[in-house]
């Protein structure tokens, strides 16, 4: 048996063994149905971008990645086809050679599409992905389709370049939040300029505002108020559209409650409801800022509750909030709940915030968040105080696992 129908089986093997469909395993890899059951049966060689994603998902312990390893060693230096090295970056990808060659629209499911939004909808499906795998295993995938769609845009003209190079700063922008989740600070504040470079060639200036509330979040979590503030108000200042100026409102709220100042806080928030409230025309590219959310500026507000010492209050909040995020938001679920847990913690709720967190911190093992993880440690400290609890006993050491992967 060759080393493809060695990984196909493999593949196959898993898929079965987790119950799914290659319908379902192609939303989560975003390969086509039809591409995955070759690479099943060996009729196509598989990737190290779809083994990086399904050891990740399946839980596999590498063992997809060590197959292709020996596929790759067996193949030497010979040549791969170059529809091979377009399939690599999954359905998008396989249709870049046609956009090219016609210049102009792809007749997909029925309809023309521009080529700017098959990217779009791949993004959109790679974000969906990005709340149940670790940052890592996303990265080589977005860097790849990044490049891919950078490189396609240099070779179309119009209306068309625009939009494919609007997308690819979308893509970078991600690549930005994933590093970010990393722990990689510098590849994210690298990443984020990249992804307004993009942006302003294809006519859209919208990005550099937003790269300001990126950059205040990166701030915020270094619990530097005061430039986490500024950069915000400076995001605010410009003639960017309402989502964004709301979304720079919400992290001014943030470093606000961060230097506790509860008033000045309040304002921002109410700003941030009012210019999100406000946001009814259409985008330049993929929605930036999170979609997970019904109400972020709720949610941000039960933040900032526990930043202001008030937590309580902002275990209220947080719960009722939570409780509005869909099933499938794992990440999200996890970074809210976790707040959550905190805020119980503070308010002295013990039992309470460990039943919340237990689950939350099985999922963080798996799918670690630098970002989650500065909350985690204050989880760890609160904790403390009740160490004699046998619920915190009985949580201590997945509490220790979680810190210990950003070690």
């Amino acid at each position: 048996m060759d080393v493809p129908l060695r990984f196909g089986a493999e593949l196959r093997r898993l898929r079965e063994e987790a119950g799914m469909t290659l319908k379902q395993l192609a939303k989560v890899t975003t390969y086509s149905t039809g591409h995955l059951s070759k690479i099943e049966r060996g009729v196509n060689p598989p990737t190290m971008n779809l083994a990086q994603c399904c050891d990740a998902y399946f839980n596999a312990g590498g063992r997809l990645r060590r197959l292709f390893s020996a596929e790759d060693q067996q193949a030497g230096s010979k040549p791969r086809p170059a529809r091979r090295r377009v399939i690599v970056t999954g359905v998008g990808s396989l249709l870049a050679a046609r956009i090219v060659d016609g210049g102009g629209a792809v007749h997909v499911g029925g309809q023309d599409l521009p080529p700017g939004a098959l990217f779009q909808e791949q993004l959109h499906q790679m974000k969906l992905l990005g709340q149940s795998l670790a940052p890592a295993a996303m990265l080589p995938v977005l860097r790849s389709q990044a490049s891919t769609v950078t490189a396609l845009a240099s070779r179309t003209t119009g209306s068309s370049r625009a939009g494919l190079l609007i997308t690819a700063s979308r893509f970078t922008e991600y690549i930005g939040w994933m590093a970010q989740e990393s722990g990689d600070e510098t590849a994210a504040l690298h990443a984020t300029a990249e992804a307004v470079e993009l942006a302003r060639a294809g006519g859209d200036t919208d990005l550099a505002d937003y790269a300001l509330v990126r950059c205040a979040l990166v701030t915020y979590y270094n619990g530097n108020a005061t430039r986490t503030i500024a950069l915000a108000r400076q995001a605010q200042r410009s003639a960017a559209p309402p989502r964004v100026r709301g979304l720079a409102a919400q992290r001014e709220a943030q470093g606000h409650a961060l230097a506790g100042d509860e008033k000045a806080c309040g304002r921002a928030l109410d700003r941030a409801r009012d210019l999100l409230a406000a946001d009814v025309g259409p985008s330049a590219g993929p929605v930036l800022g999170t979609t997970q959310l019904k109400d972020p500026v709720s949610m941000v507000e039960g933040w900032c509750l526990y930043d202001l010492g008030r937590p309580g209050q902002a275990a209220e909040v947080l719960e009722r909030e939570c409780r509005r995020i869909a099933p499938h938001a794992l990440n999200t679920r996890a970074r809210y709940g976790l707040r959550h847990a905190l805020a119980l913690a503070a308010s002295g709720e013990i039992e309470r915030s460990c039943e919340t967190a237990r689950e939350l911190l099985a999922f963080m093992s798996v799918v670690p968040s630098a970002t989650v993880r500065t909350d985690v440690r204050r989880l760890d400290r609160e904790w403390l105080r009740f160490r004699g609890n046998p619920a915190v006993r009985g949580l201590r050491p997945a509490l220790a696992n979680v810190l210990g992967t950003g070690r």
